[in-house]
């Protein structure tokens, strides 16, 4: 009994990845967090200025973007399920789909970043675009890291602890989680 209570409390103080991975997406969702309750309340002191820029936005590629991250993020945890089971080709197959969606995602974002920029919507443009670049593209990198990540997984994918790929998995997840936060403060709210 008593080492059934330790395993208890140990799972308690490990979750899935380890303790670090989850005070790294605390920081970071708590960050984001911040940031879009900053944009929420200067927009709220110029709501027909941020909905003019708002209008300014391609609401189809943030859509698609949605889908492509839920998409991964979806299959990174069906890989860690196949993963437990020891079916390690259907493993990598959605593990590779999950870096695979990793990538449609930055390549449409920068696509959507690129126009932007082109149509001289900077950052320095108005308070808007300032929130616009300064979330999505911190948004961006953590993407681009996540993608890593998974990429070193794949690359050790016979040989990784399984607690590494659940560190993984939550890094990714979090990545899910703030663009879900950004999606429709940027994009929808008006």
């Amino acid at each position: 009994m008593q080492q059934n209570n330790q395993n208890q409390e140990t799972s308690l103080w490990y979750p899935p990845g380890g303790i670090l991975i989850w005070m790294i997406v605390l920081v970071e969702v708590l960050t984001f967090c911040l940031g879009i309750g900053s944009l929420l309340y200067d927009k709220s002191k110029d709501p027909s200025g941020f909905l003019m820029m708002q209008s300014q936005l391609t609401k189809t590629f943030a859509f698609w973007n949605t889908i492509f991250l839920l998409s991964s993020g979806f299959c990174i945890a069906l890989a860690v399920f196949y993963k437990t089971k020891l079916k390690l080709n259907h493993f990598s197959i959605l593990l590779s789909a999950s870096i695979v969606f990793g990538f449609a995602f930055l390549f449409l974002k920068f696509y959507e970043f690129r126009e932007k920029w082109n149509l001289g919507f900077d950052l320095d443009g108005n308070v808007f675009f300032s929130y616009y670049w300064l979330l999505t593209g911190f948004h961006y990198l953590h993407v681009v890291v996540g993608v890593i990540i998974l990429f070193i997984i794949y690359i050790s994918r016979k040989t990784i602890s399984f607690e590494n790929l659940e560190a993984g998995a939550v890094f990714w997840h979090m990545c899910d989680l703030i663009w879900l936060l950004l999606y429709p403060a940027l994009y929808l709210i008006q």
